[in-house]
């Protein structure tokens, strides 16, 4: 059965000032929302700024029938996740150790520093850096390319972004034909083939879908500034030669691989992020790469 909250509200403002409302009613999705989820929904639905201390007060759940969209529709509906989860284990590439994640430092053993009541856990990740959805810069390829400290943020993060869709049921190889008649210049360019729906089973790790080493050249000519693909590598790894990696990131155009649900995405109307952490003589790194929908 659909829900609505209603509650009263009471906003005070950095600035001085304040704004009240009451018996404002919102649609749900679910059966509760919290009081710090209304105060950020109200926030952002009125597009306020400076806003201090807030007040959520007598909340009620009600059963009716929605109105628009839900607070949680409408907050997620923009963010689109396009990475995969990062486990103990998890084999990404063959022939590379899978990621061992732990305590260092347990809740349990925790309690001996510090008072009754107050515990901590400090995790410790031994992993090689291409794992899981991962980010490559030219130092992965060219010894005097920039690392991850040396890129800009503006190379990670809100790049106006196209998906492409080559389906690998139609072909591995993705050439420069299908990458025609679609705006790409200073953007990220995601190639969607749908192989994501392999991950972590056998079948994702041999006779992945790829780029042509044309198709690279023809990506640097017209100025992308990123090239993504949801599939095992952006090479065909089927021989020794990685022309894509070389051509791409010789022109300072990053690659991420191992992308998922780029179904979710538009043809464009959307930016592109996926930041790693600044790593002095670090050329990949796993990232939390995601879309932004306009």
């Amino acid at each position: 059965m659909q829900k609505r909250v209603k509650f009263d509200f009471e906003l005070y403002f950095t600035n001085g000032g304040s704004l009240k409302g009451e018996d404002f009613r919102l649609d749900l999705e679910g059966e509760d929302i919290s009081e710090q989820a209304l105060i950020d929904y109200i926030i952002a639905d009125l597009c306020l700024l400076m806003v201090g201390k807030a007040k959520i007060l007598n909340k009620e759940i009600l059963t009716e029938a929605h109105k628009r969209a839900s607070i949680r529709e409408a907050k997620q509906s923009r963010l689109i996740d396009l990475s995969h989860t990062i486990e103990d284990g998890l084999v990404t590439y063959k022939g590379l150790p899978a990621p061992i994640i732990c305590d260092y430092l347990s809740r349990e053993t925790s309690r001996q520093f510090y008072e009754a009541g107050t515990e901590f856990q400090i995790g410790k990740i031994e992993m090689v850096t291409n794992t899981g959805t991962y980010i490559d810069c030219p130092f992965h390829r060219y010894e005097q390319g920039k690392d991850l400290s040396e890129v800009g943020l503006e190379a990670f993060t809100d790049l106006d972004g196209t998906v492409i869709h080559v389906p690998y049921t139609e072909t591995l190889a993705v050439t420069e034909s299908h990458l025609q008649n679609y705006e790409i210049r200073n953007r990220a360019v995601l190639i969607r083939t749908g192989w994501d729906q392999f991950w972590n089973t056998e079948t994702y790790y041999e006779n992945h879908p790829f780029l042509t080493a044309g198709a690279a050249t023809y990506l640097r000519d017209c100025g992308v500034k990123l090239v993504g693909i949801d599939s095992h590598n952006i090479d065909d790894t089927r021989g020794k030669s990685r022309p894509v990696h070389t051509t791409l990131l010789g022109a300072d155009i990053l690659i991420v691989e191992h992308l998922c649900n780029l179904s979710l995405l538009p043809t464009d109307g959307f930016t592109f992020s996926a930041a790693p952490p600044k790593f002095k003589g670090v050329g990949t790194f796993p990232v939390r790469a995601l879309a932004k929908l306009n």
